[in-house]
């Protein structure tokens, strides 16, 4: 990569999905590949629900670890409220990677909200590289549904071109190992969408 070569990443969720520890993969398989990154996760009662987000930048010099806003090559979002709330960081010509997928909020659990119709149509409307699916169905089909975050990270590896790098070999390192054949599953799933 040249000077100014840096991709930004935003990986943005919920509390409990894995969003954290997909851009913890991530990270390690692009040092490996010999990039510059810098990972910043930001955490809004996270344990409770709240939204996770989680920035991730590299190249052959990264500056700063914080995504701008409109600068992101690609938005992942766990959650498909949550990639509406961050649309405004992904480029114009950026790619969405959805999970259509729904997890309520207290609000609308108690009654108290409604959780939003159409979300993902009007995603796609507004960005044309938009890659929505289930992930959370694609886990639960593996054989759990907390690999929904495997099977998003492999879907963005994809989207960044980011196949080369021997993701397995990462995986090993960082998942339990009597969890690993499942999420190399969920990763191999997540390069099909």
């Amino acid at each position: 990569m040249k000077k100014n070569d840096t991709k930004s990443i935003l990986l943005v969720g919920v509390g409990g999905q894995g969003t954290i520890l997909a851009s913890k993969i991530l990270s390690e398989g692009l040092v490996r590949k010999g990039y510059d990154v810098k990972m910043s996760e930001i955490h809004g009662m996270s344990q409770r629900g709240g939204s996770v987000t989680t920035h991730v930048r590299y190249g052959s010099h990264v500056a700063s670890p914080v995504v701008p806003e409109g600068e992101a090559d690609v938005l992942v979002a766990f959650e498909k409220v949550e990639a509406a709330r961050w649309l405004q960081y992904l480029k114009k010509d950026g790619t969405l990677v959805v999970n259509d997928f729904e997890i309520y909020s207290l609000p609308v659990l108690t009654g108290a909200a409604e959780y939003p119709h159409g979300v993902t149509e009007k995603l796609k409307a507004a960005v044309p590289n938009t890659k929505a699916f289930n992930a959370g169905e694609i886990a639960s089909g593996l054989g759990n549904i907390k690999a929904q975050n495997i099977v998003l990270l492999g879907a963005l590896v994809k989207a960044m071109g980011l196949e080369e790098l021997d993701w397995e070999d990462v995986l090993k390192e960082l998942i339990p190992e009597k969890l690993l054949d499942l999420n190399l599953k969920a990763f191999k799933a997540g390069l099909e969408q």
